[in-house]
């Protein structure tokens, strides 16, 4: 699976989305800077990592969900692609319409950063193949803005569609429904607050980050660019 990951200005992430990338999915994974007009030729995964792009100018993911490259990583999610977006890369996905709703600012204002358990709702999407239904890992997070919201109609919607794949056991941030993570109607769209490439070496103090690149290599290769 040939991977991308997306650098923006303030991307802290990247170095560990690369990492997990070429562990866990394709050791050619590469970097893309957002000023790019496309995506490598045969791209099946674009990675939107963690950061604070842009410096979290007017709002967080706004300023990135209008970089040259989102043009592209768009056309790509409309081919079939794939696209994970975590923490900051979740962000931009809801600032540029890729999923729907919006992340706002932690329940008690505080950056928060350490390990959270989620459970896994949906086992039957790409990113969630490797896990079963109710499983519950440990997986961290590092965020100031990571409080999900969306109208009652979409939250309605995300629910009856089985469009939570990941929902907090202990909610740290006050997101609507306990949601960590939620998937794109089509499925091949995934943003989550906590952070997987940070959960993929038992040094790192868990590995449960491992199945979402184990899912997206068990699903096999979409539309490339």
């Amino acid at each position: 699976m040939n991977v991308a990951v997306i650098q923006f200005p303030g991307s802290n992430c990247d170095a560990d989305a690369l990492h997990a990338a070429r562990l866990l999915l394709d050791d050619s994974a590469q970097f893309v800077w957002h000023t790019e007009p496309g995506l490598p030729a045969g791209t099946d995964l674009v990675f939107l990592p963690g950061g604070f792009s842009y410096g979290d100018h007017l709002r967080s993911g706004a300023v990135a969900a209008r970089s040259p490259i989102m043009q592209a990583v768009k056309a790509h999610a409309e081919r079939g692609g794939y696209v994970l977006g975590v923490c900051n890369g979740f962000q931009v996905l809801t600032e540029s319409g890729l999923l729907p709703g919006a992340l706002s600012r932690n329940r008690d204002l505080h950056f928060m950063c350490r390990p959270v358990h989620l459970r896994v709702e949906n086992a039957a999407t790409a990113f969630t193949g490797a896990y079963t239904a109710g499983q519950v890992i440990e997986v961290p997070i590092a965020h100031g803005e990571g409080n999900y919201y969306a109208d009652p109609e979409t939250i309605a919607r995300l629910e009856g569609e089985g469009q939570v794949v990941f929902r907090y056991v202990d909610n740290p941030n006050g997101s609507l429904n306990d949601i960590a993570g939620i998937v794109n109607a089509r499925g091949n769209v995934l943003g989550m607050m906590p952070h997987p490439e940070r959960a993929v070496e038992a040094l790192l103090g868990s590995e449960d980050g491992q199945g979402v690149f184990r899912s997206l290599s068990r699903s096999g290769v979409a539309v490339g660019a």
